[in-house]
């Protein structure tokens, strides 16, 4: 169809449509000899689509981690100020998720499904008590990630630490991490080391 067809299709004006062509939004598929522009209805369906957007998603999930098991009593605290937030706000049907895990990490069954399900634009905000309550580090890559998949992260609390505060904090983790791993191993080599000293008092 001709470019004046396609404007009118569009709800647009001609110089629209030729601005919108030297930006690169949207190009002919073909020209006539006499260089006019032309356009077809795929063509003018798929820019429609795209100019509208997907539809919004409109699930709310709230978010609750801590690191081990004795903090539960801790997890439970932290939905409590969760429910409270969103009663204050008036937000209805929101889904609640909680998780035991290390915010260092990445393969937390829950996360991970959460993270997928924000790739697939299925949840519009996100709520945290405290922004470490999703991952200890990277927290900007994940808003980052989460608003250009359509969902915002509401975190309650935005009091931010001083650097050295922060990293201090960030230290302490690693520490805990790296001494856990390691805590790991020597009850790994002390079993194997009794597994293989049986193994010789047998062939003896």
């Amino acid at each position: 169809m001709s470019t004046g067809k396609a404007a009118k299709r569009l709800g647009v004006s001609v110089k629209t449509l030729q601005r919108w062509e030297r930006e690169g939004r949207l190009i002919p598929v073909a020209r006539t000899d006499s260089n006019r522009r032309l356009y077809t209805e795929t063509q003018l369906r798929e820019f429609i689509g795209w100019q509208q957007g997907p539809e919004r998603p409109t699930r709310l999930v709230a978010y609750c981690r801590v690191s081990s098991t004795a903090q539960k009593p801790d997890l439970a605290n932290q939905r409590r100020v969760l429910e409270e937030f969103v009663v204050a706000r008036g937000l209805a049907n929101v889904e609640f998720v909680e998780e035991v895990g290390g915010g260092l990490n990445f393969k937390r069954k829950r996360f991970l499904a959460l993270m997928d399900e924000i790739g697939q634009r299925s949840i519009n905000t996100l709520i945290l008590a405290h922004r470490d309550r999703l991952t200890r580090f990277g927290f900007e890559w994940f808003e980052h990630y989460a608003k250009t998949h359509g969902c915002e992260i509401l975190v309650l609390n935005q009091e931010l630490l001083s650097p050295e505060q922060e990293m201090a904090q960030d230290l302490m983790t690693i520490v805990h991490c790296f001494s856990s791993r390691l805590y790991g191993l020597r009850n790994v080599r002390k079993k194997l080391n009794e597994a293989l000293n049986t193994d010789q008092d047998s062939a003896e």
